[in-house]
């Protein structure tokens, strides 16, 4: 995500306003996360009321009104106080709003796996979910489909994954494939998973190998790239027998090439 200076002071001060309702031993974390979702669904259809309600020369308290007439029913107290933050504040653009919005109701959610001890559960979730993606060209190109209506997108996810993976998981792969924007949804996954791992502190190695790994070798491999990243080391291993042998590390925008496939790759083109 990427925002202006403007979007991200805005979405600074509505971060503190989430860290406050989800500090209240009241508010449930993963309604936030699914309202403020829901809000975003909303703005993403209804043109006319973003640009209202992320319009810079209104008053913020009018921004403030328009939202409680029209959601006040609809929301609970925690959310309404973070949405109404949000819009109260000056933003780039309205996309830049709707993207702020997202990523807080993504916060929330991911504070709810966090507090009911699944967070690691919904970040391997994610990246399993990513990786089948990946591998189904046809399924990915459904999924990207910006014509097709967000409720078919919405039911094939369910029908794939439903009472398969976590709802956190669930809400946050349904997210994150309606509002993909023509980019790759395996790849929108996979930043949910590096969010998740940043909840935990760690750093992600995606790491594909031609054969599995053992827990010795896993727990050698993450102690040798937290010694060269300087943190602890989230693994997410894929299998693919094609690399001939090796494996291939990937952490961030760096990679790592040991793999046959690699080195003969490698070799080829010094050939050339």
């Amino acid at each position: 995500m990427t925002l202006h200076a403007a979007s991200r002071e805005a979405l600074g001060l509505a971060e503190n306003t989430l860290g406050e309702v989800l500090g209240d031993a009241g508010t449930d974390p993963a309604t936030v996360g699914e309202e403020l979702l829901s809000v975003v669904d909303l703005l993403t259809g209804e043109i006319g009321f973003r640009r209202a309600v992320a319009d810079p020369s209104s008053a913020p308290e009018s921004r403030k009104n328009l939202v409680r007439a029209l959601l006040e029913s609809k929301l609970s107290a925690p959310s309404l106080k973070v949405l109404e933050t949000a819009v109260s504040s000056r933003w780039s653009s309205p996309r830049e709003l709707l993207d702020g919005i997202e990523s807080l109701g993504r916060s929330a959610l991911l504070t709810s796996a966090e507090k009911t001890g699944n967070l690691d559960t919904v970040e391997d979730e994610l990246f399993r979910v990513a990786r089948i993606v990946a591998g189904e060209p046809a399924l990915e190109r459904a999924l990207s489909e910006q014509t097709a209506p967000a409720e078919a997108k919405r039911a094939l996810v369910r029908n794939l994954f439903s009472d398969k993976v976590d709802v956190v998981t669930e809400k946050l792969a349904e997210q994150a494939i309606l509002r993909n924007r023509g980019r790759s949804v395996a790849n929108g996954l996979d930043q949910l998973v590096q969010l998740a791992a940043q909840r935990r502190e760690r750093a992600v190695a995606y790491v594909t190998t031609a054969s599995e790994l053992s827990g010795e070798q896993q727990a050698q491999l993450a102690e040798k790239l937290a010694a060269i990243y300087g943190k602890q080391i989230s693994l997410r291993i894929e299998v693919d027998p094609k690399l001939g042998g090796g494996l291939i590390v990937r952490v961030g925008d760096e990679v790592m090439d040991g793999s046959a496939a690699g080195r003969i790759e490698a070799l080829r083109r010094q050939l050339a």
